[in-house]
C-alpha cells in the first residue's frame, strides 16, 4: 500500500488561511499538518516590530516546534503562504534538509529591500506569485518563480448579494479603512467631501463598517461632522464593502486591498490615505522602487500602463481635491467610461487560465513528481 503524501501547510494569518483551507480540501487524500495543529491563529497573527518583540520567546517556541516537526515527520513538501518573517525561515530550514519548498505570495521586494531577493531565492524551490511582474524580479536567480493569477479574481463574484438601489439614485461609496487609526484620520476628510457633493440630491453616500468597533467609531465621527440639527446624508452599513463597490457609481477608498476590490468591481475610484507623520517619514525614505501605493496602480506601473486610480496621499488628500475627482466621473459619462476601461485593462493582467488555486495545485504536484524521480 502506498503511503499518503505528507504536506506541511503553513499559514499564520487569517488571510493566508483562506488559501490554505482551499489547498487542504484539494489535498484531502494526503496527510496535512499546519501551524494550527499546535498553535491558535490568534496567537500567531501579530503585526509590527514592537508587538512581535514582546512575543519573542513565543515565536522562538513556534520556530523550534515546527523545525522539530520538519526533522522528525519529514514532509514530502513544505508549502508556506505569506507570513514571510517566520515562513521563509522555516522554508530555508526544510530546503537544507532536501525537502522541496513552495511559497505562495511574493514578499513585497518590488517596494523595498530588493537585497532580500537572493536570500529568498535560496530558501525556496518554487515561488508562486499573485502579480504578473513579480517572477521577473527573480530571473537572475535559480528560483522557479511563477505567476498563478490573483485569487481575488477567482472569488470576487462568488458572494454577490442583492443590493437595494433606486433607479434614480447614484451611490458614492466611502471606505475609510478598517483600523481605528485609519478611520480617525481619513473619515473626517471624507465627510467634508460629502458636504461638498451633497447639493446633488441624487447621491447616496454609504460607509461600510468592517467590525462592530469600527462602526462605533464611524458613528461617533459622523455625529460630530453632522450635528443633530443637520440632515445627515451618510448611511452606515455593516460590512458588505465588496458588494457596495459592485453597486457604487464612484468611490473614495483608503489604500489597501479594498482598492483592488474596487478595481475588480469596475468602480471609478479615488484612492485616499493619511498616515501618521512618523510612518510617512519612514515610508518616503525606505520605499523607493514604486511611485504609487494602490495595488491597481502598481500593476499598471510595473506593466507600462497608465495608472487607473487617482491617488490623494497625506497633504494632497483634501475634501476639495477628492470631491473634484468624484464629481468629474459623476457629471461626465465619457470620463466615467474612460475610468472603467482603464480598470478593465489593469485587472485583466491578474487573470490566468484555470484559476489561481488550480495553478497552485499543479505547481505543487509537479514538485512532488520531480521529487519521486
Amino acid at each position: 500500500m502506498c503511503e499518503k503524501t505528507k504536506i506541511l501547510l503553513l499559514a499564520g494569518e487569517d488571510s493566508g488561511l483562506i488559501y490554505a483551507n482551499l489547498l487542504r480540501e484539494r489535498f484531502s487524500n494526503s496527510e496535512v499538518k499546519t501551524y494550527q495543529d499546535y498553535f491558535p491563529t490568534s496567537s500567531l497573527a501579530v503585526m509590527g516590530f514592537i508587538p512581535v518583540l514582546k512575543k519573542l520567546f513565543f515565536f522562538l517556541k513556534v520556530a523550534r516546534t515546527m523545525k522539530a516537526l520538519i526533522r522528525e515527520w519529514k514532509p514530502d513538501v513544505v508549502v508556506t503562504i505569506d507570513y514571510p518573517g517566520l515562513n521563509l525561515k522555516l522554508a530555508s530550514y526544510a530546503k537544507k534538509l532536501d525537502i522541496p519548498t513552495v511559497h505562495i505570495v511574493c514578499p513585497q521586494v518590488w517596494a523595498w529591500h530588493k537585497n532580500r531577493i537572493p536570500k529568498i531565492a535560496a530558501s525556496l524551490s518554487k515561488l508562486l506569485c499573485f502579480f504578473p511582474f513579480e517572477p521577473g524580479l527573480f530571473e537572475k536567480t535559480s528560483l522557479d518563480a511563477k505567476f498563478i493569477g490573483h485569487p481575488l479574481v477567482d472569488t470576487f463574484d462568488n458572494d454577490k448579494k442583492a443590493f437595494y438601489k433606486d433607479e434614480s439614485e447614484r451611490i458614492v461609496a466611502m471606505l475609510p479603512g478598517s483600523r481605528l487609526g485609519e478611520i480617525n484620520r481619513i473619515l473626517p476628510r471624507l465627510l467634508e467631501t460629502v458636504k461638498l457633493l451633497s447639493d446633488d440630491k441624487s447621491l447616496r453616500f454609504i460607509v461600510p463598517a468592517a467590525t462592530h468597533r469600527a462602526r462605533v467609531q464611524i458613528e461617533e465621527i459622523v455625529k460630530s461632522a453632522f450635528p443633530k440639527d443637520e440632515n445627515c446624508p451618510v448611511e452606515i452599513q455593516d460590512g458588505e464593502a465588496r458588494n457596495l463597490l459592485r453597486n457604487a457609481d464612484v468611490a473614495a477608498v483608503a489604500s489597501g486591498t479594498a482598492t483592488l476590490e474596487a478595481a475588480l468591481a469596475k468602480c471609478p475610484t479615488v484612492l485616499v490615505y493619511a498616515a501618521s507623520p512618523a510612518l510617512v517619514w519612514f515610508a518616503r525614505r525606505v520605499i523607493k522602487d514604486i511611485k504609487h501605493i494602490g495595488l491597481a496602480n502598481i500593476i499598471a506601473e510595473k506593466t507600462s500602463l497608465p495608472p487607473p486610480m487617482p491617488e490623494l496621499i497625506q497633504e494632497d488628500f483634501t475634501p476639495k481635491a477628492t470631491s473634484s475627482i468624484l464629481r468629474k466621473w459623476l457629471d461626465s459619462t465619457e470620463e466615467r467610461a474612460r475610468a472603467i476601461d482603464a480598470l478593465n485593462v489593469v485587472t485583466s493582467k491578474l487573470k490566468t487560465d484555470g484559476g489561481t488555486i488550480n495553478r497552485a495545485i499543479a505547481e505543487i504536484n509537479q514538485l512532488l513528481k520531480e521529487k519521486e524521480v
